[in-house]
């Protein structure tokens, strides 16, 4: 598992896509928070992040997809997926391996954004006049979150050997996942099966993590569903290789 989790990184990062796709999220997420006037912090006046934590899901929605659309469409194109399966690798290690993959390069695209939050610490009056809480809490959903993402990512890659179509099933999965459940709850004709859909939906996961308080319920459910889809991934392997 080690050896393709490291194989992964390495080959993310011996290409240009890793770079635009880390360039793309840190610039559209820099401008939302420092220069769009409607969003600047600066014309906002206050020491808080909220602008970065309501926008990076949606940012995330499709560049974890991007990432996670050629680890294992690419190796059923190219005829190497059966070539691992006969190596000293279960189909589960291979399944974990390009998860945990796509989960660390999710975890180190959101590594420079502290850099936005020690700014607004400083920048605080007086310094250091931030809810620290809400803030870690709300990084913490943004790293489960972008587990989830990166399992269905991963999911959807196996579902097809083309990496474009992987790539619209993994943003249309998260899509559903993230805004679809918790507009589904807000139909009336739902009645009392609208607050249980809601819990399920992802916005609502993350934002009760980014109250400041990790609640085990939460962190418990955002596993579970990653443990879903990569079981799902795994089954998805199963057939197509038996």
């Amino acid at each position: 598992m080690l050896t393709i989790l490291r194989k992964e990184i390495t080959s993310f990062f011996s290409s240009p896509v890793a770079y635009v796709i880390m360039a793309v999220f840190l610039t559209a997420l820099g401008l939302m928070l420092w220069v769009f006037p409607d969003t600047s912090l600066l014309n906002y006046g206050y020491a808080d992040m909220s602008t970065f934590f309501q926008t990076a899901p949606y940012v995330m929605l499709f560049l974890v997809p991007a990432i996670t659309m050629r680890s294992i469409a690419e190796e059923v194109r190219t005829g190497t997926l059966e070539w691992l399966l006969t190596r000293p690798l279960s189909r589960r290690q291979l399944v974990l391996g390009k998860f945990g993959a796509a989960w660390v390069l999710v975890i180190l695209l959101l590594l420079p954004t502290l850099l936005y939050y020690v700014t607004i610490y400083r920048l605080g009056n007086p310094p250091g006049n931030i809810d620290s809480a809400a803030v870690f809490g709300s990084y913490i959903g943004l790293a489960l979150l972008g587990g989830v993402f990166a399992a269905i990512g991963v999911f959807a890659s196996s579902l097809n050997d083309n990496q474009v179509v992987a790539f619209v099933l993994g943003v249309f999965f998260c899509f559903m996942l993230y805004v679809g459940l918790g507009a589904l709850a807000g139909l009336d004709a739902l009645g009392a099966a609208a607050y249980p859909l809601s819990w399920l939906a992802l916005d609502e996961q993350y934002r009760s993590l980014g109250r400041g308080l990790v609640d085990s319920r939460n962190v418990v459910y955002l596993l579970s569903l990653m443990g879903l889809f990569l079981y799902a991934t795994e089954w998805r392997l199963t057939a197509r290789t038996r």
